[in-house]
C-alpha cells in the first residue's frame, strides 16, 4: 500500500424527511444527550450550533454528558444554557441526575449516542419527543429514529460522524451549517496554574505532541516517531515542544521526549484539566496527535496539525479543519477499529514515517 496525505472534509450530509415540530412541542427547550467520547463530542458541535438557531425564544439548549466532558460544554455559554453531568455514563442515573433532567422541562431531546438505557431514562423524565438513531432496538421509545449505513471493517466509511449528527439536526428543521465552529470561552486564572504551565503559555513557537489515545493501543503511533518530529522542530524551527496526554497514558507517552534537550521540552502529561489542555492547544503553533480527543480539540480551537491514522477511519472521524493533514497507509486489514492490533504488529501505523509527518508540518507552516 502507499501512504496518502488527506485533507479532512465531512462530505455530503444524508437527508431525511423533515420532522414537523410545533412551537408548543419545545416546552422549555431542547435536551442533547452528548456522545461519551471527547472527540465525538467535538464532532457534534456543528449540530449543536445549527440546532441553537432553530430553537424558539426563550427556549434553552441543555446538554447531558459524562462528568469529564462537562467543562467542554460549559465553555460554550452562547450555545449551551445548562449542563447536566452524569457520574457514570454507562449506568442508570442517580435520583439527583434524574431530577436535574426532569426539572429542565425539555419538550424535545436528541440523543447523539446509541444507548437504549439513555433513551429509556430520558423517556422516564417525561420528555415527549425523543429523536436519535435506531440503534439497539430502541426505536419504539423514539418519536422518530434515523438509520445510517452500518460501519464496515476494512473499508472507508461515509458519512463522516459530523455529517450524521448534522443529518439528524437538519431533519428537526435546523438551518444549514455555515462551516464555522462555535467559539470557546476559556478561563485563564494564573493563580491556579503551575509554574510549568505558565511557562508553556508564554512560548511563541510551540509544538504540541499528543501521543495518547484513550480508545486503545492500536490507534497510537510509535512515540519514538513523535520524538523524531519533536527533534526536528527543536533543531530546525528553533522551537519547543510540550507533551500532552492523560495520566494513565503518561508513562508510555513520555518516550516521545527521549533524548530531547531538557530545556526545549515541557512534560504536561497527566497534569492538565480539560480547560488548561485547551489553553495549551490553542497556544501551540502546530499539533501532532493520534486520532484522539486532543486531535479533535486542537482542530476545533484553530490549531493546525498532523495525525497518523491506522486502525480507525479517516473518512469517518477526521478532524473538523482543513488546516490538518491525515497520514494514512491503508493496509488490507485497516481500518479494523480494534483497541489492540489483532496481529500484534500494527503495520498500518508502522508504515507512517516521521519524515512524512515532518513534510506535512512543513506544508502547513512553510515559514
Amino acid at each position: 500500500m502507499a501512504l496518502v496525505t488527506m485533507i479532512p472534509e465531512i462530505g455530503d450530509v444524508p437527508r431525511f424527511d423533515p420532522v414537523h415540530l410545533e412551537l408548543s412541542d419545545w416546552r422549555d427547550g431542547l435536551l442533547i444527550r452528548s456522545p461519551n467520547w471527547l472527540g465525538d463530542a467535538v464532532m457534534a458541535l456543528p449540530a449543536l450550533a445549527v440546532l441553537r438557531k432553530l430553537l424558539p425564544e426563550p427556549c434553552g439548549m441543555f446538554v447531558v454528558c459524562p462528568k469529564g466532558l462537562a467543562p467542554l460544554f460549559r465553555l460554550l455559554p452562547d450555545l449551551v444554557d445548562r449542563v447536566v453531568e452524569v457520574a457514570d455514563p454507562h449506568a442508570f442515573p442517580s435520583r439527583e441526575e434524574w431530577g436535574n433532567v426532569r426539572w429542565l422541562n425539555a419538550g424535545v431531546s436528541l440523543l447523539l449516542n446509541n444507548s437504549f438505557r439513555d433513551a429509556l431514562w430520558l423517556k422516564s423524565c417525561r420528555i415527549p419527543k425523543l429523536y436519535g438513531t435506531d440503534a439497539r432496538f430502541r426505536s419504539f421509545l423514539l418519536a422518530r429514529s434515523f438509520r445510517f449505513p452500518p460501519r464496515l471493517d476494512h473499508q472507508l466509511n461515509k458519512p463522516h460522524q459530523t455529517a450524521k449528527y448534522l443529518a439528524m439536526a437538519y431533519a428537526l428543521g435546523a438551518p444549514e451549517w455555515n462551516g464555522l465552529l462555535p467559539e470557546f470561552t476559556i478561563p485563564f486564572e494564573p493563580e491556579t496554574c503551575s509554574d510549568e504551565l505558565l511557562r508553556v503559555l508564554k512560548e511563541d513557537n510551540l509544538l504540541a505532541l499528543a501521543p495518547g489515545a484513550a480508545y486503545g493501543a492500536a490507534k497510537r503511533w510509535d512515540p519514538l516517531r513523535f520524538r523524531d518530529v519533536a527533534a526536528w522542530w527543536i533543531r530546525e524551527r528553533k522551537g519547543k515542544v510540550v507533551l500532552l496526554c492523560a495520566a494513565k497514558e503518561a508513562a508510555d507517552a513520555r518516550t516521545a521526549l527521549t533524548d530531547l534537550p531538557p530545556d526545549s521540552c515541557y512534560d504536561l502529561g497527566g497534569k492538565t484539566t480539560l480547560e488548561t489542555l485547551m489553553l495549551v492547544l490553542k497556544k501551540a503553533r502546530c499539533c501532532v496527535a493520534n486520532d484522539s480527543g486532543a486531535m479533535h480539540l486542537a482542530a476545533a480551537l484553530g490549531t493546525p496539525g498532523v495525525a497518523p491514522f491506522g486502525s480507525t477511519d479517516p473518512a469517518a472521524t477526521s478532524p473538523l479543519s482543513s488546516r490538518w493533514r491525515i497520514l494514512f497507509d491503508r493496509q488490507p486489514c485497516a481500518p479494523c477499529f480494534k483497541r489492540v492490533c489483532p496481529q500484534g504488529d500494527p503495520v498500518c501505523m508502522k508504515a507512517i514515517s516521521a519524515d512524512a509527518a515532518i513534510e506535512s508540518v512543513r506544508g502547513l507552516l512553510p515559514d
